[in-house]
């Protein structure tokens, strides 16, 4: 699996509302003990992660996570951009996720997500 479909599943897995196909591509792509940390949560093992993926799409039904960018990485680390799509195209400002795999690069160990773009620092 390249790096790019590796993150596309892993974005498809916040995209399914289907319990049980979130489940299976979650773990097609998540490491043993992998972690997720964003300014909201921070998620130990697929299961705490299912658990947040599942309140997220109970608040917001049909909404969807879509890469943005090009999955860039060095040394085993990966950014991509993305946003979170609501069912009627609307979206809250864009984030940035940093992804962590192993040597492979055939499972996530960790990301790091960050919500809304970079600022410019003020004049």
């Amino acid at each position: 699996m390249s790096l790019t479909l590796l993150v596309d599943t892993y974005c498809s897995a916040w995209s399914t509302e289907n319990a049980g196909q979130r489940r299976a591509l979650l773990l097609s792509v998540w490491g043993e003990g992998a972690t997720y940390t964003d300014p909201s949560v921070h998620a130990e093992g697929v299961e705490e992660l299912l658990a947040h993926i599942a309140g997220i799409q109970a608040r917001h039904p049909g909404a969807r996570i879509l890469r943005t960018s090009d999955v860039d990485v060095h040394h085993g680390i990966a950014r991509f951009a993305w946003q979170f799509v609501m069912p009627d195209g609307s979206s809250p400002p864009e984030g940035l996720d940093i992804a962590f795999v192993d040597g492979d690069q055939k499972r996530i160990t960790r990301i790091i997500g960050f919500f809304g773009s970079m600022q410019r620092p003020a004049a």
